[in-house]
C-alpha cells in the first residue's frame, strides 16, 4: 500500500469519512432524517442523519477499495471524486431549497470540492507509468 498513492489516499479518506459519519450522529439528535437544516459537526459542517449515512457508505467504499488493490482504489477514487465534484457544484444551488436533503451548507461544498480535487487528481494522475509484473518484459 505504501507504493500506491491511490491505495493510500483511498484508505486514509475512507477512514476519515467513516469517523466523520459516526461523529455526525452525535450532533443530529432530534434532527429529521432528511431535514434541510442539520446539526453542526465541528461547529461548521451541517449534517443530518442521511448525510451521516452517506459519509459512512462513502468511507466504507473508499476503505474497502484502498485495502483491496490498486485497481479498486483507483476506481473508487475516481468515482467518489466525480460524485463529490458534482455535489460540490450542484450543492451551491440546493441551499435554501427543499431539495437540500443532505442539509448541505457552504462549508460542505468547499470540503466536497477539495475532496474531489484530491481524489480525482490521484485517481486520474497517479500510477500512470506503473507496469504490472505481467506486462513488464525483460529485454
Amino acid at each position: 500500500m505504501r507504493s500506491s498513492p491511490n491505495r493510500l489516499v483511498a484508505t486514509i479518506f475512507g477512514a476519515v469519512y467513516l469517523v466523520v459519519g459516526a461523529l455526525g450522529f452525535a450532533v443530529t439528535g432530534g434532527v429529521g432524517f432528511i431535514a434541510t437544516d442539520g446539526g453542526l459537526l465541528l461547529g461548521i459542517f451541517e449534517v443530518n442523519p442521511l448525510h451521516n449515512i452517506a459519509h459512512l457508505l462513502i468511507g466504507a467504499a473508499l476503505l474497502i477499495g484502498g485495502l483491496k488493490s490498486v485497481t479498486a482504489a483507483k476506481a473508487v477514487n475516481i468515482v467518489v471524486g466525480a460524485v463529490y465534484l458534482l455535489l460540490g457544484i450542484v450543492g451551491f444551488f440546493l441551499v435554501g431549497t427543499a431539495l437540500n436533503i443532505l442539509a448541505l451548507n457552504t462549508f460542505d461544498h468547499f470540503l466536497h470540492l477539495v475532496s474531489a480535487l484530491v481524489l480525482l487528481g490521484v485517481g486520474l494522475g497517479a500510477e500512470r507509468g506503473v507496469r504490472s509484473s505481467t506486462s513488464a518484459r525483460t529485454v
